[in-house]
């Protein structure tokens, strides 16, 4: 995903105060910012100005953030930042199983906004070409980093960005086991502070769009209590 210059942040939120706070912010930060105050003229936004990166309220009219993510997953890359109410867990899960990259617990500071929408802007893509691994992949999957395409068994798979550059890292050295905090430093950076639960997750949602079992692994092995590994072609 190439990111504009200056980069463009959309803030969904019903609350129109916040909504102000955090543009002031932002705007001060050197971004472009749009807002939205519910999940169709969210949508719509996306659509329209193709943002960077969409701060997302969970709790919005017409469509929650939940429902808004999963669709916006379906036509645009943009990086997500969930906002969510204190303690409603389930709510983050559900904002990471559908495709959003962080989140952040309202009450929240804007100044720790700012700094979490630059960490996901800083975010590297994985970029080693899986053909330069030192093993091979296993047989009937298919990854191409140039096209950022992925088969299995001849048929597309969709993933998101994120999903493709945590496959991306696996695929680097088949056989070889990657630990989660090595797919933190990888993938979302090393400025980026978050628990391993974040890497299960998306690591879960790669498995499953790949149809792989984890109880019986065709391609992504989990090894208990370190990390996971792609399994080498026998």
């Amino acid at each position: 995903m190439a990111i504009t210059d200056p980069p463009r942040i959309l803030v969904v939120d019903d609350e129109v105060p916040i909504l102000d706070l955090v543009r002031g912010y932002l705007e001060r930060d050197g971004f472009e910012v749009d807002t939205a105050a519910d999940g169709p003229a969210a949508l719509a936004a996306v659509r329209a100005w193709n943002p960077d990166v969409v701060v997302l309220d969970v709790m919005l009219p017409g469509l929650d953030g939940i429902e808004v993510c999963r669709q916006l997953r379906t036509f645009s890359d943009a990086y997500v930042l969930m906002l969510t109410a204190r303690g409603e867990e389930i709510d983050r899960i559900m904002g990471l199983t559908v495709g959003a990259d962080d989140y952040l617990v309202k009450p929240f500071s804007p100044r720790e906004l700012v700094a979490r929408v630059k960490a996901l802007l800083r975010r590297p893509r994985a970029g080693a070409s899986a053909t330069g691994a030192t093993g091979a992949t296993p047989s009937g999957l298919d990854i191409d980093e140039s096209r950022r395409t992925v088969r299995v068994d001849g048929a597309p798979v969709e993933l998101t960005a994120l999903e493709f550059d945590l496959l991306a890292v696996l695929a680097r050295d088949p056989g070889v086991v990657v630990r989660r905090q090595a797919f933190l430093d990888r993938v979302w950076g090393p400025a980026f502070v978050a628990d391993d639960h974040l890497v299960d997750v998306h690591v879960a949602n790669l498995r499953r769009k790949l149809g792989d079992d984890p109880a019986q692994p065709r391609f992504i092995e989990t090894i208990r209590g370190v990390g996971y590994r792609l399994r080498e072609q026998a």
